[in-house]
């Protein structure tokens, strides 16, 4: 009987320990910057503060040599401060730092990237 214990308590805080890898540490932090493409407030259950930046720049690989690509970044918004600023600049250039997860939680956003502060905005 002791044994089997000691496997459901190893069990549990392993179950525990991967979910808080998964779900709560944050892998990455950074910042990503483009023209904001839009910022919403969705969600059936939970709703959640969305968006999305346009990152331009330059493709190296095409047979015609450089070509002009963008790059969508799309990201959870950590609270409704942030999200007002950038519902109300729609279109300029922001420069945005986030936090990267292994998962994304339902209430937290649909993205495993959550913004928590605008750096510049032009």
């Amino acid at each position: 009987m002791k044994y089997v214990w000691i496997s459901v308590f190893v069990l549990t805080m392993g179950l525990v320990g991967f979910v808080w890898w998964k779900y709560f540490y944050v892998f990455g932090e950074g910042v990503k910057a483009g023209d904001l493409n839009y910022a919403v407030y969705k969600g059936n259950f939970f709703k959640t503060y969305e968006g999305k930046i346009i990152q331009q720049g330059f493709g190296g690989n095409s047979k015609r040599g450089n070509t002009f690509t963008s790059y969508e970044f799309e990201f959870s918004i950590e609270n409704e401060k942030i999200f007002k600023k950038l519902e109300q600049n729609g279109g300029k250039y922001f420069e945005l730092r986030y936090k990267e997860y292994h998962g994304a939680l339902p209430w937290r956003g649909n993205t495993n990237y959550v913004v928590d502060s605008i750096i510049n905005m032009r």
